[in-house]
């Protein structure tokens, strides 16, 4: 028999969060670091994750019409330029291409940082009419950005995201587009992800380098820290007027359309480590779990028919749509429960002679360790039902950690001894002032979040000038 592995110790998130992290994200062999700095490698078990998130948030897509496309990944530098916000805002983080094989270049080429610019340069060649909108792209591809500190999924110098792009004849119809977006991200972290949002706007400060106004979902981890988890974009005719894009309108005269742009990232990924992890590794959401359930025959050695009757368990559940995984090696029962712990399968089966038996099986669930007997008859009703209750219960658990971690204050000193203390999100009111954004900075140590969509109404006192104020208003420290 196999010598036994012994999972390696987690550090535990109590006594350095960031190292958690980072070994939950090496241990279960999500990433590893590449040869070039910055830039990791997508293990296959963290690309099966990010291909069911992708498969599901696809299909949400589509439901409103959206198609995918693909654009190259090469930037002319006179074509980054021309909108002079976006390039500004992006110019510390863009990657050149200066040589073409033994050639230099005549004009600098970048690494695409995000895509609106190639898309307004597509649109200038094929936009003509009014009947031709709205366009409603998507593509799926990886973008690179030259940090400067990097962390696996959360900031990285190339990573993988879903980049939105659209254009409309009408202003309100792209911001009817925007908003819409918001929304399907929301739901899809609520619904598919076990993570509830914080819905808003970003404040101009913060908002996205030419946009006209920038929405986000902002989740909470359980270091009470946030983190950004999608944007939408909402830009008016800016990048129309800047790339000359135009179409006849129902008057017979030109017009510029008004578009939007929208993302989200294999950042994800690290949103569910961070809301849903524990000292034993991932606790993945069932709906975007590579393995689902992991079925463990016991003492199969002394009867054939355990492994027998537990690949026919397996049958019966694949064929319902649930991902499974058998595994009948010689590792210890010790080593298989704490391995399927660390790669946070959701649900592990069980299944030995006596519960041959018995016609029943053992249920674990990993989100909190209980266990439970099922039928093998009814095995794919009570394994259905239990996936969506471990989701159930994953959303009440981070729920409760966003708001029991929600405070309401109304001065800076306030807000600085939570950031210095346990951490959270601040909710106060804001007078609107660019200098009091930037104090709350410096004296308290948070920036802002957003502020919601959904205000309160009530008027307070902006807690840096003490002015009279409706806006509510989040803040946070932030990843």
């Amino acid at each position: 028999m196999a010598q036994d592995k012994k999972v390696e110790q987690i550090t535990s998130m109590e006594d350095d969060f960031a190292q958690w992290y980072t070994d939950i994200c090496r241990k279960a062999e999500l990433v590893e670091y590449a040869s070039v700095k910055g830039f990791t490698i997508l293990r296959p078990y963290g690309y099966a994750i990010w291909e069911n998130i992708q498969r599901l948030m696809d299909a949400e897509f589509k439901k409103t019409g959206h198609t995918n496309v693909a654009m190259p990944v090469l930037i002319p530098e006179s074509l980054l330029k021309k909108e002079g916000e976006l390039v500004n805002g992006f110019a510390p983080e863009v990657a050149w291409v200066t040589m073409g094989g033994s050639e230099e270049l005549e004009e600098r080429l970048a690494f695409r940082p995000t895509s609106e610019t190639m898309f307004c340069d597509h649109w200038h060649s094929v936009l003509q009419s009014y009947r031709q909108l709205p366009m409603l792209y998507n593509q799926w591809c990886s973008v690179i950005r030259w940090e400067k500190t990097t962390r696996p999924f959360l900031r990285s110098r190339e990573f993988w995201w879903q980049e939105g792009h659209t254009i409309h004849e009408t202003a309100e119809e792209a911001k009817a587009e925007t908003e819409q977006q918001l929304n399907c991200y929301a739901d899809f972290c609520e619904n598919v992800l076990a993570m509830p949002v914080v819905k808003g706007r970003k404040t101009d400060k913060e908002k996205f380098a030419g946009a006209e106004a920038t929405y986000t979902i902002e989740c909470m981890m359980k270091d009470h820290k946030a983190l950004q988890s999608a944007t939408s974009h909402y830009f008016g005719d800016k990048f129309s007027r800047a790339y000359d894009v135009t179409f006849t309108g129902r008057d017979n005269k030109l017009q510029y359309p008004f578009q939007t742009s929208w993302g989200s990232t294999t950042r994800l990924i690290g949103a569910v480590i961070m809301t849903h992890g524990d000292n034993n590794g991932l606790v993945l959401p069932p709906r975007i779990a590579p393995i689902q359930l992991v079925a463990i025959p016991i003492a199969a050695h002394k009867n054939p028919a355990v492994l027998d009757t537990v690949k026919s368990i397996l049958e019966k559940l694949n064929a319902a749509g649930i991902r499974t995984k058998l595994d009948d090696s010689d590792q210890s029962m010790g080593w298989k429960c704490a391995e399927y712990e660390m790669r946070g399968v959701p649900v592990r089966l069980e299944l030995g002679p006596r519960d041959l038996e018995a016609g029943q099986c053992c249920l674990v669930r990993r989100d909190n360790g209980e266990k439970a007997t099922a039928s093998v008859d009814g095995i794919v009703d009570a394994v259905g039902k239990l996936l969506d209750d471990i989701h159930d219960n994953m959303y009440a658990m981070a729920k409760k950690n966003l708001e029991d971690n929600t405070f309401d204050f109304t001065s800076w000193e306030e807000v600085r001894d939570m950031a210095q203390g346990k951490g959270g999100f601040a909710r106060t009111k804001w007078c609107g002032s660019l200098e009091c954004e930037l104090a709350m900075k410096e004296k308290a140590g948070v920036s802002s979040r957003c502020m919601p969509l959904k205000q309160s109404g009530t008027t307070g006192k902006c807690p840096v000038c003490g002015k009279e104020c409706t806006t509510d208003i989040y803040w946070g420290v932030a990843y």
